[in-house]
């Protein structure tokens, strides 16, 4: 009997190289646990999308990072799903909310926090001019019912409405969604995905805890820093990361200095090396504030 020892010689290479992989990805895991210490890294996370001024043109622009966080939520392997989802007049969206569901997910995607800026030709504009589309994107980690966040009935309006079914697959057509006003601080959370009425409003009132807790360790914050005198740094009024696809095509975190050159991957939810990186620099100290400065033609070298 004759023996492939070249076919078993490739067999054993393929297994090894499988085993290096795997060994490596559960190390990289490892490490990014490791820098994932905060109270509430391990929760849920529910990421909220707002486009900027400029209307279709950033409403779209907010859809496009609506697609890259549910791709990269699929890749790892997360459970995600759109809660509220608002239309664009035209294209795109004027907001939409979804929590992802999976271990470490809101320690993770708290480095997607900030402001988002396109530049890319416009293909709403006939005139084919190139246009810089801003959308913000905030992330709350969710909670468990019992979190100790005073919510009285008094303070809340609750308004239900027709779905607006845009959403797709993801969005059920119902006369059942729930938009939440919490009176006090004019905060407002929509849910839209669940045929029940009754689930619609659990969801956002999940989704308004999340935000009054925040509110309430922000305002903490401030006041600590009042006290000492330090100036505050507004996490959410920083340009982030500036995606551009013309006149070059590059990705480039301001405050990591990382760029990427495949930016189509990278919309294609491809973030663990933005992320991987923010987290790293985060703990080693070195995390940079730098915002991308903005000229008038978009063309700023990203």
């Amino acid at each position: 009997m004759l023996v492939d020892w070249a076919g078993q010689g490739e067999s054993v290479g393929d297994d090894l190289e499988a085993a290096l992989d795997k060994l490596s990805r559960e190390v990289e895991a490892a490490e990014i646990k490791k820098m994932l210490s905060g109270e509430h890294d391990r929760c849920n996370a529910i990421v909220t999308i707002h486009p900027g001024a400029g209307g279709t043109e950033s409403q779209d622009w907010a859809e496009m990072l609506l697609r890259t966080y549910l791709r990269w939520a699929e890749r790892r392997g997360f459970t995600r799903d759109i809660i509220d989802y608002q239309p664009g007049d035209e294209a795109g969206i004027k907001a939409a909310t979804i929590t992802v569901k999976g271990d470490y997910a809101y320690g993770l995607l708290l480095a997607e926090a900030g402001i988002h800026r396109l530049v890319r030709i416009s293909p709403f504009d006939q005139a084919a001019r190139r246009h810089t589309s801003f959308a913000s994107v905030f992330v709350w980690p969710e909670f468990p019912e019992d979190l100790d966040v005073e919510i009285d009935d008094k303070d809340l309006r609750i308004d239900t409405y027709r779905s607006s079914g845009a959403g797709g697959q993801h969005v059920n057509v119902t006369d059942s969604a729930v938009r939440i006003t919490h009176l006090p601080t004019g905060i407002v959370v929509s849910c839209q995905n669940e045929r029940s009425q009754h689930r619609n409003r659990d969801s956002a009132m999940g989704v308004l805890r999340a935000r009054l807790y925040d509110a309430k360790v922000r305002a903490q914050h401030e006041k600590l820093e009042e006290i000492g005198g330090e100036k505050k740094d507004i996490a959410f009024g920083s340009q982030i990361r500036s995606y551009v696809l013309h006149p070059y095509r590059m990705v480039k975190d301001h405050r990591t200095k990382l760029d990427v050159g495949n930016v189509d991957r990278v919309l294609d939810g491809d973030l663990d090396g933005f992320i991987k990186t923010y987290l790293m620099q985060k703990a080693a100290g070195t995390l940079g504030e730098g915002v991308g400065a903005v000229d008038e033609t978009g063309a700023d070298g990203a």
